[in-house]
């Protein structure tokens, strides 16, 4: 779509180049932004010049750039971990996730991880990704400073998170521990190419700290937390304890609730037994 309002795109390519006026957003695949009328905006500051690598392994975990694409995120999986099985490694993760986006190669060749848990929409795979392996957002601020936030926070509500004007989703990091865990994935949608109705990751990290995560069928990530791998009646009570089930045409909340708790106990028992 022409987004006719807009008088300048900014292509930077330091750091120094980030300062954003008032009706300019940055811009990174854009595969959202150009699919609908964005009133106020006037002005697009496009990221992908700044030279991020896409993806960094280092000491502590994974560095995920905001600009990097579904492909490149989607390639992590080795081809071996891409059928579902019973406590596989959270490098499957990468690949299920992406492919809950349901967007063609293109889309996927185009599309960013940052613009998409920047987005905040419910469906929101990289949103699903990065709150259920416990993912920290360095956030560059408007001043020049850096600040970090676990992006199960940053994500606030629907189209809402704790990103303020000027500042920029500089990159995703990610653990070891979590990269090293045991985890299950559950989604389920009305239809074979459907929006989400519900999306539920299990992760058991080595220390046995096992954490429920639930979105796509809520307004924002909820990571349900525990010692060691709970009890039935814990975790049903954990999933009770979420109060705000999304409502659209994709699926009602008593659905979306009824699902999610039927895949959390699913996959309860399929961590249990690896």
């Amino acid at each position: 779509m022409d987004l006719i309002d807009v008088r300048e795109i900014r292509v930077p390519n330091a750091r120094d180049g980030l300062v954003f006026a008032p009706g300019e957003r940055p811009l990174g695949g854009g595969t959202w932004l150009f699919s609908e009328p964005q009133p106020g905006l006037t002005g697009l500051v496009d990221l992908t010049a700044l030279g991020w690598d896409p993806i960094r392994r280092t000491e502590a975990g994974l560095e995920i750039a905001a600009t990097c694409t579904i492909a490149e995120l989607a390639a992590l999986t080795p081809r071996e971990s891409r059928d579902p099985r019973p406590g596989q490694a959270a490098d499957a993760l990468f690949w299920q996730c992406a492919g809950s986006l349901l967007a063609s190669f293109k889309i996927w060749n185009v599309a960013t991880v940052g613009g998409n848990v920047a987005l905040a929409l419910p469906a929101g795979p990289m949103t699903s990704l990065a709150a259920s392996l416990d993912a920290v957002a360095v956030i560059w601020t408007a001043d020049g400073g850096e600040r970090r936030t676990p992006v199960a926070e940053l994500v606030t509500g629907v189209r809402s998170t704790g990103l303020t004007h000027g500042e920029v989703l500089r990159s995703l990091e990610i653990p070891e521990s979590s990269l090293a865990a045991r985890t299950g994935f559950r989604r389920i949608a009305l239809s074979p190419l459907g929006r989400a109705g519900t999306v539920v990751i299990g992760r058991v990290d080595s220390s046995g700290e096992t954490v429920i995560t639930v979105t796509g069928g809520t307004t924002r990530p909820h990571q349900l937390r525990f010692d060691e791998i709970p009890g039935e009646r814990a975790l049903a009570d954990a999933v009770d304890g979420i109060d705000d089930w999304y409502s659209d045409a994709h699926g009602t909340p008593d659905w979306r609730r009824a699902m999610s708790l039927l895949f959390a106990e699913q996959l309860r028992g399929e961590l249990e037994a690896t």
